[in-house]
């Protein structure tokens, strides 16, 4: 038995044993195709071994290999098509690879086979037709329609397919929120809203899933795109939903929203968001930054130039540094925060969420507060040289 051979082998087994959490293909030999990923589905009532290929014509292909000797041989074949192919399971991982001299090395089979046959791993369920996962939103949306994320029968576009996940799983972090804002009635601002299709999203989900009387503000310094928001949100019906055109650090509510969101807010304009977020003494904050650059440009630090000096790994430095930053200050004006990841990166590399949820009574534990704000500067002083 040959490498692939055995390798689809191995796959077919976790399949079968339904402990496959995915199987990742990278470096395809045919350029058209970017990448390609294998997952379990079902598909009429028995389960499969779903390729999704990605391609450069932003078009996704599907293949469903039944887990059988057939499926297992198409595998295999399929496998001969990549440099490199990582087998992510319950009862841990494999990698099948081509070295310099382009020999194919099997990594990590021999434990993982045993680790399956063991019968010890974690069984995982298995949903139908990878389109059809238990998600807020189907894709036949009205809204979605007019975003031009889906077309008139409700079938999410190819190339719409990442922003469709990322909408999905922004409004799954927002129903995590749900015990820390108000019922039935709320007030929220999506701020850098862009082309809005959070705006949306978030006011679909509380309006017509949760039945709440919504008063909902998109902000943006683009007049065409407000403009065009606008005139969506009229022919929707959502009469609940509004766009100004202004800029966000100077925007004023009249009426304080419990909820701020934005996504992908440039550079400063995340500050921006934040900083506005706090003046109306928000009770929850989901914030999407995009593009990292004052940090880059100020960083003055010796004791990290061993980073520093590579410029790819400065950036990433910077990009931590920055929203790790921002958290420890929302954690010093009384909010509990965390770092979650909002999308797969092979989606966005910007898919990183920072979460804020005021504590209750935070005003009173003072002491708390204030050393939180002496770690942001002190953090400030170590990154600036000095420079508060």
């Amino acid at each position: 038995m040959n490498l692939n051979a055995e390798f689809a082998a191995l796959a077919m087994l976790a399949a079968r044993t339904q402990t496959l959490k995915k199987i990742v293909f990278h470096g395809a030999l045919d350029q058209a195709v970017l990448r390609a990923v294998g997952t379990l589905c079902r598909v009429r009532a028995e389960i499969a071994l779903q390729i999704e290929s990605l391609y450069t014509d932003n078009k996704a292909r599907h293949e469903n290999l039944a887990l059988d000797a057939a499926g297992e041989a198409r595998l295999a074949a399929l496998s001969e098509g990549y440099g490199r192919i990582n087998l992510l399971t319950t009862a841990g991982d494999a990698e099948l690879r081509t070295n310099k001299r382009g020999e194919p090395i099997l990594l990590g089979a021999d434990k993982l086979a045993r680790r399956l046959r063991g019968g010890n791993a974690e069984v995982l369920a298995v949903g139908g037709n990878n389109k059809e996962k238990n998600r807020i939103l189907r894709g036949d949306e009205p809204f979605l329609r007019l975003l031009g994320v889906s077309d008139e029968r409700g079938r999410v576009y190819d190339k719409k397919g990442a922003k469709f996940r990322q909408i999905n799983r922004f409004l799954e972090l927002v129903r995590d929120t749900l015990p820390y804002l108000p019922q039935q009635r709320i007030r929220i601002c999506d701020l850098c809203c862009g082309k809005s299709y959070l705006s949306f999203a978030v006011y679909h989900y509380f309006a017509n899933v949760l039945h709440y009387e919504v008063s909902m503000t998109g902000v943006d310094l683009k007049p065409d795109v407000i403009a065009h928001c606008t005139h969506v949100a009229d022919t929707l019906g959502f009469k609940g939903l509004s766009f100004v055109c202004g800029d966000v650090g100077a925007y004023e509510s009249e009426e304080k929203p419990q909820l701020v969101i934005s996504l992908h807010a440039c550079d400063t304009a995340t500050d921006l968001v934040l900083q506005r977020a706090l003046d109306f003494g928000a009770r929850v904050i989901l914030a999407t930054p995009c593009c990292h650059h004052e940090l880059n440009h100020k960083l003055n630090c010796p004791t990290l130039s061993f980073i520093a000096e590579h410029s790819m790994l400065r950036q990433k430095l910077c990009d931590a540094a920055t929203d790790a930053l921002r958290l420890k200050l929302l954690e010093a004006k009384g909010y509990r925060t965390a770092a979650l990841e909002l999308i797969d990166p092979d989606d966005t590399p910007k898919n990183v969420m920072l979460r804020a949820i005021r504590r209750e009574g935070a005003e009173r534990d003072e002491e708390a507060m204030a050393r939180a704000m002496e770690e942001y500067r002190t953090a400030r002083r170590f990154l600036l040289g000095g420079d508060l």
